[in-house]
C-alpha cells in the first residue's frame, strides 16, 4: 500500500504538524505500507487557473500547467492509495498547501453522480488509485472547534473525490506539547498507533483519535497565560 503525505506547515520539519505527522507516518510504516512525504513550501506549485483543460474530453486528466512541481507529484498521487493532507490551521489553510490542494482537479473526472443526499459530486479518473484521505492538522488555541473549517475542507475533498474520508488526526493547543514529556509522549505513541490501525484494520479507532486529541493543559489555565 502506497501512502501520499503532504505537509502544508511553513514552518517544515520544525513544526508541530511535523511532530505528529511523522509520528503517524511512523505507524503507517511499521504497519508495512510505503510512505512519501513532501512539505508544500517546498514545492513550486502554481495557483490552478481554473480553465478545466484537465476536463476536456482531448486533455482528461491532464492539467494545462507545466514546469512546475505538479508534474512531479501527479504520478505519484495517481499511484498512491491513500492522501494523507497535513497542515497547521490558520485562516482556515497555508496559502501553498491550499494551491495543492487546487491543483488536484486533474485527478477527477467531469462524470458527475448524485449522492443519496441530492448533492453533485465527481468521481477519480480511472487511473487514480486512491481510494481514502486522512486529515492531520494542529492549531495554537484550546477548542476543537477551532479544526471544523479545515476538517470541512477535507471532508468535502473526499466527498468530491468519492473516496472514504479515513477520520482526522488533531491536536489543539499543540504549543503545549513538551518534548520528553509524559503526556506529550503518549499523544506521540497514539499518532503512530492510529497510523499502524489505519493500514493494518483500515480505519483509525475513534478512542485513539480522543486519546489525541485530550487537553494538555485545563482550559481555565489556559485562559490564564494567554489572555
Amino acid at each position: 500500500m502506497n501512502v501520499f503525505a503532504i505537509n502544508g506547515s511553513a514552518r517544515l520539519e520544525r513544526g508541530h504538524t511535523a511532530v505528529i505527522l511523522n509520528a503517524f507516518l511512523e505507524g503507517v510504516k511499521k504497519a508495512g505500507a510505503k510512505t512519501e512525504l513532501y512539505y508544500s513550501q517546498k514545492l513550486n506549485i502554481k495557483p490552478c487557473t481554473g480553465c478545466f483543460y484537465c476536463w476536456n474530453k482531448e486533455t482528461l486528466g491532464k492539467c494545462v500547467i507545466r514546469n512546475d512541481d505538479m508534474d512531479m507529484l501527479y504520478p505519484k498521487l495517481r499511484k498512491a492509495d491513500i492522501l494523507v493532507l497535513a497542515a497547521p490551521v490558520y485562516i482556515p489553510l497555508p496559502d501553498y498547501f491550499q494551491s495543492f490542494m487546487n491543483r488536484l482537479l486533474p485527478l477527477m473526472n467531469p462524470v458527475l453522480k448524485t449522492t443519496p443526499n441530492g448533492r453533485t459530486r465527481a468521481i477519480t479518473n480511472k487511473d487514480v488509485r486512491i481510494k481514502k484521505i486522512v486529515l492531520v492538522s494542529t492549531c495554537g488555541w484550546w477548542e476543537m472547534g477551532n479544526f471544523n473549517v479545515v476538517l470541512h475542507i477535507a471532508k468535502e475533498l473526499a466527498a468530491n473525490m468519492s473516496v472514504e474520508f479515513a477520520g482526522a488526526v488533531l491536536r489543539p493547543h499543540a504549543d503545549y506539547m513538551v518534548p520528553d514529556d509524559n503526556k506529550t509522549k503518549k499523544v506521540l505513541e497514539n499518532c503512530e498507533l492510529a497510523g499502524f490501525q489505519l493500514i493494518k484494520d483500515g480505519k483509525m479507532h475513534p478512542d485513539i483519535l480522543k486519546q489525541i486529541s485530550k487537553p494538555l493543559i485545563k482550559r481555565k489555565n489556559y485562559i490564564e497565560e494567554n489572555i
